[in-house]
């Protein structure tokens, strides 16, 4: 079947977005908004590309999990399923909170004046006390982890039965999906979570009581497995459309500037805002889908190399880009200066202790969500 196939593509996106990853948490370092250090000067005019990435960056991310997932089932029985996703996702994330988070904290506490001493005496002495932000534990950037794997828990009987059963639910997916704009009704689900949960349950990341968060990215990340579901209905239209698809996502992002900076808060604009937010990070994403598909579905030794790398990097870097900006948030460099320090020492720094310390010691795989070397190596 043609959904067995391996897809260079996504393997090829699932890198480039969590490239993107280490440049949005740079320019954390420089927005208004908040986060863990900020520099001596705001940009504000960094707000808007950072504000068009943050508009699909993750829920791309969840559609790719769901599409890896699809792979990652193959003929596994609900149990083994789950015991690899706990492997994948659980041991790399308790790894996490205990080694290369505490850092993290550790330099902000430095920095607002909220503790003061040698790391080792935070790590032996405040490092776990209490949940933050009032205590110090926490998983940071991290918590795309447990989240994932809360969505695997509570899908796996769903997914496996889908995967292993030619159900009527995915012939009707095949068959709408062949339609002219078929792909865009999976923003019927998205628009009422967006405008009915989201201004009620802020995001904090916490998984207790982030419940737009969890119904948000659950449904992307189905969306995901049943897109590589319903095989070449998917791959045939998203080639048909994906011009549409790059003229209403800009449209629909330019929408949102309008509403942005023109346009005061109220139900009517909370209703307009919901809709256009739904359409511009569907037609972003089915842009990315597209033009991969057509410019990046080849295998590659640079892609087999950064595909197995990628995991790492995403748990290692955002602890080195803090440990970075910490050391120049008050020097009176310009933007460029710091920028560039922070992006090539948080990959440079990442590449070190990946391709130096991780790749040559077996036994710190596993740590790190390495699976064991082979020619199919699914995605998270």
């Amino acid at each position: 079947m043609e959904n067995s196939i391996r897809r260079y593509d996504l393997d090829w996106l699932r890198v480039i977005v969590f490239g993107l990853l280490i440049f949005y948490h740079v320019g954390m370092f420089f927005v208004p908004w908040g986060w863990h250090l900020k520099n001596n000067f705001i940009y504000e005019w960094l707000r808007w590309p950072m504000l068009f990435l943050n508009q699909w960056r993750l829920p791309i991310l969840f559609v790719i999990s769901g599409m890896g997932t699809y792979y990652a089932l193959g003929k596994r029985s609900i149990g083994k399923f789950i015991l690899e996703r706990y492997l994948r996702l659980g041991i790399p994330l308790a790894v996490g909170m205990l080694l290369i988070v505490p850092p993290q904290v550790y330099f902000e506490r430095l920095a607002h004046g909220q503790f003061s001493g040698s790391y080792l005496d935070y790590f032996t002495s405040v490092a776990f006390h209490g949940v933050y932000p009032a205590g110090n534990i926490s998983w940071h950037h991290l918590w795309f982890l447990p989240y994932l794997f809360l969505f695997s828990l509570l899908l796996a009987p769903l997914l496996v039965y889908l995967r292993k059963n030619e159900t009527r639910f995915i012939q009707g997916m095949r068959s709408f999906l062949a339609k002219k704009w078929g792909l865009y009704i999976f923003i019927v689900p998205l628009y009422f979570i967006e405008v009915f949960m989201e201004p009620f349950f802020p995001v904090n990341h916490a998984l207790i009581g982030d419940w737009f968060t969890i119904t948000f990215y659950i449904v992307l990340f189905f969306t995901g497995f049943v897109l590589i579901a319903s095989g070449n209905s998917f791959w045939q239209n998203l080639e048909k459309i994906k011009t549409k698809a790059l003229f209403t996502g800009m449209i629909a992002f330019s929408l949102l500037l309008s509403i942005w900076l023109l346009l005061e808060d109220s139900t009517l604009v909370h209703f307009t805002e919901g809709f256009i937010k739904v359409v511009n990070l569907w037609s972003w994403i089915l842009v990315l889908f597209a033009y991969a598909a057509n410019f990046l579905n080849k295998p590659s030794n640079g892609l087999s190399y950064a595909n197995r790398a990628v995991y790492p990097f995403y748990i290692l870097h955002q602890t080195i880009t803090v440990m970075l900006a910490y050391y120049i948030m008050d020097l009176s460099w310009g933007f460029l200066p710091k920028a560039t320090i922070l992006t090539l020492g948080t990959f440079g720094i990442s590449w070190v202790i990946y391709h130096l310390v991780i790749l040559p010691i077996p036994v710190l795989h596993p740590l790190f969500g390495l699976k064991r070397v082979s020619k199919k190596s699914a995605a998270i």
